[in-house]
């Protein structure tokens, strides 16, 4: 490089650092934010839209940091703040074409009164970015706009429909059926119904099990407005309304589904022109646009890239060396799901949230409700294109004919879902919805169209759930508690993987194991800190799924006598190096980990209680995902009764008493008491203050 050029690119740099943050005017002395003693804000305000001001401020009092990644994406800056792995996320968000998509839907997609709402959230995170600069990741990033935000949202449900994955796919030359995701979210939602309880009561469960940390783990908040807002729940970073979580009148619990949300197309291409497709019999030219990904090589330097990205009819396209490839999906269609979200918050009865979800914005998610008047319900909700049978859209569909082209979508009630059935109760834990409560309500498969492909899987929390959860006869609130934190695999493995022979082993015929063998056969398959068995078999999970993830071995496996014989000599020689004895029991092998605190763990992958982990130091592993964000409510007479934890606390700066003062709590199943009563709120409150104030 010579010098012209040196100084070329450091002037861009230096230029790229620019920002042009100014104070807002808006009036925050309409807003209070009050913290309770666990540190979780409960905001206050004249209107929805002060309420998203006070969010913004809050949750950026807490996590400025992770807020800004999310922020970051939406205007595919990540690449000037984290180099390399960040200008992925870049190309990513230009392929999808987020920020335009984004530009020309906007106004159609939103009301005037949820475009307020997210303008309230826009100047909360930049008037509180202005007043603290030192904590900016990129200044050229802000002023923030709701069209940042709206992209932010687009390309986040676009990756939870599998876009990231089928682009990687492509990209890897393995283009077709999109593979599940090789760390999937998990999460518990249970209702019953108050014919089933001994309090004449309906009783909620919600319980994601989401990432413990990072840019998809849970953050708690109480909104409240004058204009009728009254949420307590969890939302993301970047997030301005909640997620999921109770008001005065009902609640839901979201969890992953699985319905196919997107298809690959390949693309018929001119054997001598590169940039035609035929489609039809006719040629069609392929949109062709250089981006500029910009590349943070050092502080003071940032490096243009120029890649090329594509779209057709079908949409985002990519050119490889096994042939031309688009995927279509609906969160690329509709994107409404934030304002969606809002109303479903501000609903008051059944009518009015089910209203909401009628609007189909929301792209995926089973949905499972309950409220104070005796209703429950459960969807597995999802934006499902009406396809044509003749084609497997599991697999590549062929890009040459408009038969395989689709623009409508299944309504609403076309998709599996339940009201009060008769057995008094509903659930999902990411299995099939068509076995979401007793025998005799459960829907059937056949019912729906193949082409949906909603998953027919059970997995062991649903098969545990059926093992504990009665039929008929009354539930007290302590069933429910116990239901909820069950630890135990049920009798009958559901692992992906089979993993039978693990308990199989002859021990005399292995004498050097003969102790694992024994351990494993008397264990009785729950995970408690002091469990043994669970250690043992933890390791051999973790053991096999990385070899698994290692080699591209399909999970639908069994595993043969001689490989778990390898996996538990593997655990004994792992567990004596490391912890100088050949069994330990799960807390010393597994711990939850926040800042100078490591405390034992409990939970496997798949239970109830779930918990997976990923090495950490010394041989021990930390919890990574499962258990994160619990919420309890009881409905009844007046506000629900509501009992919540998080699994660290309300901050995520180190140096915030919040950042870790829910971890005993939430280790100890002890969840804390919430409330929706604002005048109990601000009695209680440790502090009352407006934002900016010190």
């Amino acid at each position: 490089m010579n010098k012209s050029h040196f100084l070329l690119f450091l002037l861009l740099g230096i230029l790229s650092c620019q920002s042009v943050l100014q104070p807002s005017d808006w009036d925050t002395k309409q807003i209070q934010i009050a913290r309770d003693e666990f540190g979780v804000p409960h905001i206050f305000g004249n209107t929805d839209a002060d309420v998203a001001y006070g969010l913004a401020w809050a949750h950026s009092e807490d996590d400025f940091n992770t807020i800004q990644q999310t922020l970051l994406a939406g205007k595919a800056l990540v690449g000037r703040v984290y180099g390399a792995d960040g200008a992925a996320v870049d190309f990513f968000v230009h392929l999808l074409e987020t920020r335009r998509i984004a530009k020309e839907k906007y106004e159609n997609a939103f009301s005037e009164e949820f475009q307020a709402v997210l303008e309230g959230y826009a100047v909360g995170i930049n008037d509180y970015a202005e007043s603290h600069p030192d904590e900016i990741l990129y200044k050229g990033a802000f002023p923030v706009s709701t069209i940042d935000i709206t992209s932010a949202y687009i390309l986040s449900l676009a990756q939870m429909s599998g876009a990231d994955r089928a682009v990687q796919q492509i990209v890897n030359g393995k283009a077709g059926k999109v593979l599940p995701d090789p760390n999937p979210k998990g999460s518990n939602a249970i209702a019953i119904h108050p014919s089933r309880t001994e309090s004449g009561e309906s009783f909620l469960a919600i319980n994601s099990h989401q990432p413990l940390e990072g840019p998809v783990s849970w953050y708690e908040a109480h909104l409240h407005s004058k204009e009728g807002w009254n949420m307590l729940g969890g939302l993301f970073p970047g997030g301005a309304m909640i997620f999921h979580g109770v008001n005065e009148n009902l609640g839901w619990a979201h969890t992953v589904n699985f319905p196919d949300l997107l298809d690959t197309y390949q693309l018929e291409i001119h054997p001598e022109n590169p940039n035609l497709y035929r489609v039809n019999g006719d040629w069609l030219e392929l949109e062709e646009r250089t981006v500029w990904l910009k590349v943070k090589l050092w502080d003071f330097l940032t490096l243009p890239v120029p890649k090329k990205v594509w779209k057709s009819i079908y949409g985002p396209t990519l050119v490889t060396e096994q042939g031309t490839f688009s995927i279509r999906l609906g969160a690329l269609d509709r994107i409404g799901a934030p304002e969606q979200w809002w109303r479903m918050n501000k609903a008051k009865n059944f009518s009015e949230w089910k209203t909401a979800m009628e609007s189909l914005q929301l792209t995926s998610f089973n949905t499972v409700y309950a409220d104070k008047f005796d209703t429950i319900f459960y969807v597995s909700n999802a934006v499902l294109p009406k396809r044509n049978p003749v084609f497997d859209y599991e697999e590549t569909v062929p890009g040459n004919t408009l038969d395989s082209f689709w623009e409508d979508y299944h309504t609403f009630e076309e998709l599996p879902q339940y009201l009060n059935p008769s057995s008094g109760y509903l659930f999902n834990t990411n299995h099939s919805p068509f076995t979401g409560s007793g025998l005799k309500d459960n829907l059937s498969a056949e019912d729906f169209p193949k082409e949906m492909s909603f998953s027919l899987r059970e997995n062991n929390r649903s098969v545990r759930f059926r093992e504990i959860m009665p039929d008929s006869g009354i539930i007290s609130w302590d069933d429910f508690e116990r239901i909820k934190f069950d630890d135990q695999l049920p009798e009958q493995l559901a692992f992906r993987t089979n993993m039978d022979s693990l308990f199989l082993l002859d021990p005399e015929k292995y004498p050097e194991i003969k102790p694992q063998i024994e351990v494993l056969q008397q264990w009785d398959k729950r995970a408690p800190i002091d469990s043994e068995g669970a250690a043992l078999f933890a390791f051999s999970y973790y053991y096999w799924r990385d070899k698994f993830n290692e080699t591209g071995r399909p999970w639908e496996s069994t595993l043969t006598e001689a490989e778990v014989v390898e996996s538990l000599e593997a655990a004994k020689a792992h567990f004596e190096i490391n912890f100088g004895k050949e069994l330990i029991q799960l807390g010393e092998y597994q711990k939850l980990v926040r800042g100078e605190k490591a405390l034992p763990l409990w939970g496997l992958d798949d239970v109830i209680t779930a918990m997976r982990s990923e090495p950490w130091e010394n041989g021990m592993r930390k919890g990574a995902q499962g258990e994160s964000y619990i919420m309890m409510v009881r409905f009844g007479e007046g506000l629900p009764q509501i009992e919540t934890i998080n699994v660290y606390g309300a901050s995520n700066r180190p140096e915030s008493p919040h950042y870790d003062d829910q971890m005993e709590r939430y280790l100890k199943r002890e969840l804390k008491p919430m409330t929706l009563d604002k005048e109990a709120v601000l009695k209680q409150a440790v502090r009352v203050y407006h934002p900016g104030e010190d």
